[in-house]
């Protein structure tokens, strides 16, 4: 059977002093493809952001970035590169796995308090492949990825409690 190609995640969106990180597993093929974090339609995640942070979620990729930047949202994924089929968490080949540099991140940006999981896997894989002793909030969010069946005004009740208080 031949190697699936290495798939390679993005950089990060931040901005100026983001208080909180939310961290993806890696991003979807639909993603790679148009370069955009959640750039498959049926996620949720752009959706929630504009209703918890007042944009449009149909203004361009830059001008969503950017709001999320300005509401203190960084936005990374666990993965720097692994081997996958299709778009689910569970294609992805164990042993394949690389985490992004977090320790070096985390010390670029002190400001960071709090991280959430955009789902299990993200959260899962973070715990097995970074090791760290900083002092921040860790919570795992719903999925927003429409494999995660669960009904959206309860998804958007989840992120509401966790990102606006």
């Amino acid at each position: 059977m031949p190697e699936l190609p290495l798939l390679q995640g993005f950089s990060p969106i931040i901005g100026d002093r983001p208080g909180t990180l939310i961290l993806g597993n890696m991003p979807s093929v639909m993603s790679l493809a148009s370069g955009e974090y959640y750039g498959n339609p049926r996620n949720v995640f752009w959706r929630l952001a504009a209703e918890l942070f007042g944009f449009d979620a149909h203004d361009p990729y830059p001008q969503r970035t950017a709001s999320l930047c300005g509401s203190g949202i960084a936005v990374w994924d666990v993965l720097k590169h692994c081997r996958r089929t299709g778009s689910l968490d569970s294609a992805v080949e164990r042993d394949s796995m690389v985490a992004n540099d977090f320790a070096t991140f985390f010390a670029e940006h002190p400001s960071i308090k709090r991280v959430y999981f955009n789902g299990a896997a993200a959260e899962r894989n973070f715990v097995r492949l970074v090791a760290l002793d900083a002092p921040l909030t860790y919570l795992r969010l719903p999925s927003t990825s429409p494999a995660q069946t669960m009904r959206y005004a309860d998804k958007l009740a989840a992120w509401r409690k966790a990102l606006c208080g």
